[in-house]
């Protein structure tokens, strides 16, 4: 406030001004000139009426979307652009002996060819997350070890798709295949084959991680005594969950476009969720000043968390670098599942506590998580498993958390919708279903006595953030009651639950689950 009327005090003193040319006021609404009060001066149709719940509201992007206008990155052409492809292992563990890219090289329209030699040897995490990451630094862009069926080898840059595809074909590699980790039960075992013994993969930020015996993140946390609990408790359940690997398969694939422009500053456009990120990631891994590189997203055909991630840029950079040619790269549908990102797979024992009256009284979560060859998110999607799922039952006074997130020869992991609560809330969801029914609960009822209310907290939320140590925080507000009771009558829950029907071999299959997702 001093800074202010300092500048306009030397405003008033200083040198005599010219005087402005006057400014025509609006018509609507009255121009208010007594300073008391901020006049928007944005259009009339979106001042009139602040509703918009129950309206309908105009894209304005609608036009452009409907008559096909030049909006995604896969509508970038530039004049003399190549196509890049990536050649990928066949192998789940491999060292890369011998590389001869000779014969590709010899092929009329390739313009570049690169492979772990020709790169400098520069270790980062792809995932996209703030700086400094809490993600291992487990990634090179061409490395001479490859560690899952779709990892890379080499890459190509070529006039036409159809010469760099026909390219890859003449890349010679002679391979030393390894034993590979393919159970993430088995990865942390006593003489497992280790993953990432090269010296340089490490955690930047002090965090639990051992590469030597496959453990790319852990965390726990707890809350009064469990064992305790469990022994008073009038039945334990303790049930075994697995979730799978599942992949984004947004419409737009992967799709990048590199350029130099005349400043020589390489020019990213890019389908991604984290410009800013890929920026960073980009200039860190190729060895390039940050502010020689400039990031563009267009509008992008789905994410999902699968493109929360440097996952193709740094290679169409790369061979924009060589041929100073402008590079697109795009993945078939085929190589988003071999090589992009998944949903981190999730072995999950848990064990719970009921007492007589039916009030769940301790819970004791463990997750072995498989962030497969490398690990992207691997801490803080194993976090959200716990932080946004426990403290939905927060009258649970006696609550354990234990969590591995470890290497495997397998997919890689990453962001996926859900980001870790969905893999725990389909465990204990299925718990609470179980318990109910064993115990002939109402399952309704059940998690209306249980969840957290407005106005509360959970030791949770203090213990446990994503990635990081939690903080205090308290319900703001929750209409949880509120839904499960609209849902019960809208759904006819008790009407269509478990009713045996006399005629046909059709029964209606009706379940519920409440979850919990954090909002600003």
């Amino acid at each position: 406030m001093k800074n202010n009327m300092a500048v306009k005090k030397s405003i008033k003193t200083g040198t005599k001004q010219k005087k402005a040319p006057a400014r025509t006021a609006p018509e609507k609404p009255a121009a208010n000139n007594s300073g008391d009060k901020f006049e928007s001066t944005a259009p009339l149709e979106f001042r009139d009426n602040f509703k918009v719940v129950s309206t309908s509201v105009k894209k304005i992007e609608g036009p452009g979307l409907v008559t096909g206008k030049p909006m995604f990155t896969d509508d970038i052409d530039i004049h003399g652009m190549l196509y890049a492809k990536i050649l990928t292992s066949p192998h789940a563990h491999a060292e890369i002996l011998n590389i001869d890219t000779s014969r590709a090289e010899k092929l009329p329209g390739v313009r570049a060819v690169l492979t772990h030699k020709d790169l400098a040897r520069i270790v980062h995490t792809t995932a996209g997350q703030g700086y400094p990451e809490p993600s291992p630094y487990d990634s090179f862009t061409l490395d001479k070890k490859v560690r899952f069926v779709g990892d890379r080898v080499a890459a190509v840059a070529a006039d036409t798709l159809e010469t760099a595809e026909e390219a890859l074909e003449l890349i010679e590699v002679e391979y030393k295949v390894l034993e590979p980790v393919l159970d993430p039960l088995q990865s942390q075992k006593k003489g497992a084959p280790v993953i990432h013994d090269e010296e340089e993969a490490k955690m930047i930020i002090p965090l639990a991680y051992d590469k030597n015996k496959n453990l790319a993140a852990h965390a726990d946390m707890s809350e009064g005594d469990v064992e305790a609990a469990l022994k008073n408790s009038h039945r334990v359940f303790e049930n075994v969950y697995e979730s799978h690997y599942a992949q984004h398969c947004p419409m737009e694939p992967h799709v990048c476009v590199t350029h130099l422009d005349a400043n020589n500053r390489l020019n990213i456009i890019t389908s991604t969720q984290v410009p800013f990120h890929t920026r960073r990631i980009v200039a860190q891994a190729l060895g390039i000043p940050v502010k020689r590189v400039r990031v563009i997203k267009p509008r992008i055909g789905g994410g999902f968390g699968g493109k929360q991630e440097m996952l193709i840029e740094d290679i169409c950079a790369a061979l924009t670098l060589k041929t100073k040619k402008p590079v697109r790269l795009e993945y078939t549908r085929k190589e988003e599942f071999m090589s992009a990102r998944t949903r981190h797979p999730q072995h999950i024992v848990l064990r719970t506590g009921v007492d007589k009256n039916g009030i769940m009284t301790a819970i004791d979560m463990n997750i072995v998580m498989n962030t497969g060859a490398y690990g992207s998110a691997a801490l803080t999607v194993l976090c959200n498993s716990a932080s946004k799922v426990l403290p939905l039952f927060n009258k649970v006074k006696d609550i354990r958390f234990y969590g591995d997130s470890v290497y495997t020869n397998l997919p890689v992991g990453g962001a996926y919708r859900g980001y870790g609560a969905t893999q725990a809330y389909q465990a204990i969801g299925q718990q609470v279903d179980i318990m109910c029914r064993e115990l002939g609960l109402d399952i309704i009822e059940f998690y209306k006595k249980h969840h957290i209310k407005e106005g509360e907290g959970s030791p949770v939320f203090q213990k446990m953030g994503e990635g990081k140590e939690g903080v205090e925080m308290k319900i703001g507000s929750c209409g949880l009651e509120k839904c499960i009771d609209i849902g019960v009558k809208e759904f006819r829950w008790y009407d269509k639950f478990n009713k045996k029907r006399s005629e046909g071999d059709w029964r209606y299959g009706a379940g519920m689950v409440c979850l919990m997702q954090g909002s600003s």
